[in-house]
């Protein structure tokens, strides 16, 4: 779980009608990017625990995407083996040695101002996990995808346990779904040679 404080984001309320497809065309564009400066896989780093319904944002996506079949796609933290505070830097030092030129995506729940509860940010640049609940880890991610499941500034710890488990799905069904089609969209697109080679479905 971290604390909201980047610039250099966009918002998608989960509960607008275009949510999806705001959502999906900002990813999108970031995937492209990441592509085109270099970058050869697409790992997605889907922090949080199931132990906190306000914290389990990122192991329900990683849960949802588990099964998929994308050469140079990889999917870290879910319901059964989630990422958080005590195992990160080994999972992160494991992707650096196991995947070449990783595009990192990281995935996490965070609390923000009240008028912002429901909304998903999805942007270029780390996140720091933990900073939320006060723990000091290093930054993760070349772009992140986060989602505002309470309010924050006071008791944060409670202000999780506390957190509505459906607004937390509905948020989950949502950026998964998006990663999805993104990941669709990217490999059947003959227009992007090296991601329709080297992104392809198996079987």
């Amino acid at each position: 779980m971290i604390t909201n404080t980047w610039i250099n984001h966009r918002y998608v309320n989960v509960n607008n009608s275009s949510a999806l497809r705001n959502f999906s065309d900002m990813l999108h564009m970031l995937i492209c990017n990441g592509v085109k400066e270099g970058y050869k896989s697409i790992v997605f780093v889907c922090i949080g625990t199931d132990r906190s319904t306000g914290d389990s944002l990122g192991p329900l996506v990683g849960y949802k995407l588990s099964n998929l079949k994308y050469k140079n796609v990889k999917v870290y933290g879910t319901l059964e083996n989630p990422v958080h505070a005590k195992n990160l830097d080994k999972v992160m030092e494991n992707i650096y040695k196991t995947h070449e030129k990783p595009f990192i995506i990281a995935i996490d729940a965070c609390l923000g101002r009240m008028e912002h509860i429901g909304y998903i940010t999805i942007g270029k640049g780390s996140i720091r996990p933990g900073s939320g609940v006060n723990k000091d880890l290093a930054p993760v991610g070349n772009a992140y995808i986060t989602g505002i499941v309470n309010f924050g500034g006071f008791m944060d710890f409670l202000v999780l346990q506390n957190t509505r488990l459906s607004l937390v799905m509905k948020m989950a069904d949502l950026v998964s779904m998006g990663i999805r089609y993104v990941l669709w969209k990217i490999a059947n697109n003959p227009e992007i040679p090296v991601i329709s080679n080297d992104w392809h479905v198996f079987g």
